[in-house]
């Protein structure tokens, strides 16, 4: 089995994002630690906390998987973005400590100039600045598209990331359906060469959570445009195939496809009805 959910709002709280995914059917779910777009992050209540998990107790969910805000580049050229980016890192990750054994996912970043190793050494230093050995929450890397100056668009960018961080066993990947389909990973004819070229380069044990979702593009657009399951280039029987693949069972698949909560309710229906 895997565990299915979607982005939900924190706005009301954690457990009433609990209960929402349950009456939504889905046993795991996605939230942002900030406004997707930046911003100061909202208080944490322990008492909140605490009533959500009970919930994934009761209810056998699956991890959860937290998202850093869009914004949070740590190898941008510009030294206050940065600065800004490891800020909002430090804070968030002392923060998920209060949420404990979960994951925090983040884009790696852009190098808006600099070139990749730059980026990759700037990602590494600020990982390296703010994790610590006692922490609960796992760190995952992001795959990316390869849009502009995105860095982590091959499976060896993220390695070497990963090989940067001293506390790199720390360190997972999130692997997004959309994102490796446009950056050029062939995932609809060769999805198990995908998986073993993933592994060779970086390992499946690594491997903590899918972003599910199909693509408006033709594999290697580089142009990361999420679109319905079974709506887009991908497909509605290679994404089943994906689901169903036996190195992915009991993984958090969070959809991340345009959809209002109608749309992610009858998405998580038809997930299920795979298992």
């Amino acid at each position: 089995m895997i565990y299915i959910g979607c982005h939900l709002s924190v706005t009301n709280g954690y457990e009433a994002m609990g209960r929402t995914m349950v009456d939504f059917g889905g046993n795991t779910f996605a939230w942002f630690t900030r406004n997707p777009r930046g911003g100061k992050a909202k208080d944490i209540d322990g008492d909140d906390v605490q009533k959500l998990q009970q919930i994934l107790d009761e209810k056998k969910f699956g991890k959860l998987v937290a998202h850093a805000s869009y914004t949070m580049n740590l190898c941008s050229a510009k030294p206050e973005t940065r600065a800004n980016a490891l800020d909002m890192l430090k804070q968030d990750l002392q923060r998920m400590e209060q949420v404990p054994n979960q994951f925090y996912n983040f884009h790696p970043g852009s190098h808006t100039g600099q070139g990749t190793e730059t980026g990759i050494k700037q990602i590494a230093d600020g990982l390296n600045e703010a994790l610590w050995p006692d922490m609960q929450t796992t760190v995952l890397l992001e795959t990316m598209a390869g849009k502009g100056s995105e860095v982590g668009k091959t499976f060896e960018e993220l390695r070497e990331i990963i090989d940067r961080t001293t506390l790199n066993d720390k360190l997972g990947v999130c692997l997004d359906t959309c994102h490796i389909w446009d950056g050029g990973y062939d995932i609809v004819n060769d999805f198990d060469g995908v998986l073993t070229k993933f592994d060779k380069i970086i390992g499946l044990d690594r491997l903590k959570a899918i972003h599910f979702n199909d693509s408006k593009n033709e594999c290697g657009a580089a142009k990361d445009r999420h679109e319905k399951l079974g709506q887009g280039f991908i497909g509605m029987e290679a994404m089943k195939r994906i689901a169903l693949h036996p190195a992915l069972q009991k993984l958090p698949f969070i959809l991340e496809t345009p959809n209002d909560d109608a749309g992610y309710m009858e998405e998580i229906k038809i997930v299920n009805s795979w298992m």
